[in-house]
């Protein structure tokens, strides 16, 4: 019984599998059907676009062969067109080129026709062509010459005032600018004792000690009967200076012999080396200059122990480059140029009391050692007119100097004695024979004396100068230098009558 169930079974389930089998078959067949006919709808719709791709492109090929057809027949009518231009210029440029041609051909028959007439015109008139212009130019000269030399003479003095009245003005404006104080020092200094006894321990025993102090600070010590005070005496306000300060620290020590003498000096002059350097570094800080050599800073800062005619050459120094830049300034000059030169104008001074030459020599050398530029050399070396001026910064240099100088106040030398020292300069001169005349110039600093050329030859000339100039460094006391000029001349004057 079991059998025949299982067979009915397996009847059952291959009639189910076969009936799957159709249906599957049968609904894939519609599928396919649908995909077919989607597909033949795509194609069409294909076919369909790519037909009206065609027939636009079609169209906008046919448009562009349209334009280019009418550009090309544009191009052609222009191309006539410049064809005819070219015809037109070329003909006239054949015409331009004839007439060019004959004008040179008239120019130079018009030449040919000048000069025939200008010779007809000289053989008539018995003239030169050069000859009748001079006559033509004397005749208007003088006619016109009363009136030119007024005009001349009105314009001259319109703008000498008009000129005087700027540099007034210019001048006042650069001088209230500044405002250096003015120090005024004189060839001594008064040292103030504790005591009358330490005059005796100053003088020493024989007077050792004093002498010891004379001998190595160089200078004259001098105890007279000014109660409880010695007077320093000297030139050189350095050596007076390292005096005063030695004296004072061994007054204040106690212990005065030669050995400690020498000794506090050597100290007080390592001691002011540091101060001139100080010195040195405020006064270009104060001018505003960089980038000079420390050397030449150091020489600067000598100046502070320097003077001339009472007053300090450093400050002197300080004051005419503040004058000098604003003068510049004022002008539309070069102020730094001019704040420097006005500077180290007077730096020869540091050195003058050792070196042969003028200061302004002496300085010029300096600043070319240190590499200092040719145009500051140039703008200070003609501040005492020994050179001539290469720069208006020169005449500004020179201009602020003798401002700085000549203020009241600025140097303590009375006409009495500036008359004094010139009279001694000329006399020293002229007690040597031969000698004509002799004029002191430059305030002392220079003495012309001119020579019998009768009495005195051209060799005992020279012998001469140098002679007067050892009497005078014998006989006069004078800071600086002074130069002897001696000048032999012969003049020969006939009359014709």
């Amino acid at each position: 019984m079991t059998t025949p169930i299982l067979l009915a079974a397996f009847g059952v389930l291959a009639l189910g599998i076969l009936l799957g089998y159709v249906l599957r078959q049968s609904l894939a067949k519609r599928q396919a059907g649908t995909v077919e006919g989607l597909l033949q709808k795509k194609v069409a719709a294909a076919e369909k676009e790519a037909e009206q791709l065609l027939s636009k492109a079609k169209i906008q090929e046919d448009e562009r062969r349209k334009a280019f057809l009418q550009t090309e027949q544009l191009l052609l009518k222009r191309e006539a067109v410049l064809d005819s231009k070219l015809l037109v210029y070329d003909k006239k440029e054949q015409e331009f080129f004839a007439k060019v041609d004959k004008l040179k051909k008239e120019e130079e028959e018009l030449k040919e026709t000048k000069t025939e007439a200008l010779q007809k015109l000289e053989q008539v008139a018995k003239l030169s062509r050069e000859e009748a212009k001079e006559q033509l130019l004397k005749g208007v000269q003088e006619g016109y010459e009363k009136d030119i030399l007024g005009r001349i003479r009105k314009l001259e003095v319109e703008g000498q005032e008009r000129f005087e009245g700027r540099a007034r003005e210019i001048l006042s404006y650069a001088i209230q600018k500044i405002a250096v104080p003015v120090v005024q020092e004189v060839s001594t200094t008064t040292v103030p004792l504790p005591s009358e006894d330490m005059k005796g321990k100053i003088i020493g025993k024989e007077g050792r000690n004093i002498r010891a102090l004379e001998r190595a600070a160089g200078v004259e010590v001098i105890v007279d009967e000014t109660p409880e005070a010695v007077v320093i005496s000297g030139f050189d306000p350095l050596r007076r200076h390292i005096a005063k300060v030695a004296l004072e620290r061994l007054m204040k020590d106690g212990r005065i012999h030669p050995a400690r003498v020498e000794e506090e000096v050597a100290k007080v002059e390592q001691e002011i080396d540091q101060q001139i350097k100080e010195a040195g570094e405020a006064a270009i800080f104060d001018v505003g200059i960089v980038g000079s050599d420390p050397k030449l800073v150091q020489l600067l800062g000598r100046l502070k122990f320097r003077t001339s005619y009472g007053q300090n050459v450093l400050l002197h120094s300080i004051e005419v480059a503040h004058l000098a830049g604003a003068l510049a300034a004022e002008v539309g000059s070069k102020v730094g140029l001019a704040k420097k030169a006005g500077l180290f104008h007077d730096i020869g001074k540091a050195l003058d009391h050792q070196v042969e030459g003028s200061h302004v020599d002496i300085g010029m050398r300096v600043l070319e050692k240190f590499g200092v530029e040719k145009e500051v050399i140039s703008a200070m070396k003609s501040h005492h007119e020994q050179y001539p001026y290469e720069s208006i910064e020169a005449v500004l240099v020179q201009a602020a100097d003798a401002i700085s100088a000549a203020r009241p106040g600025a140097r303590k030398d009375s006409l009495e004695n500036y008359l004094k020292r010139i009279a001694e300069l000329e006399n020293v001169a002229n007690a040597f024979e031969g000698i004509e005349k002799s004029y002191a110039i430059q305030a002392g600093r220079e003495i012309r004396v001119f020579v019998n050329s009768k009495q005195v030859s051209d060799v005992e000339a020279e012998k001469l100068a140098k002679d007067i100039a050892n009497r005078i460094e014998e006989d006069l006391k004078y800071p600086g230098e002074i130069k002897v000029t001696l000048v032999r001349e012969n003049r020969f004057i006939e009359y014709a009558r």
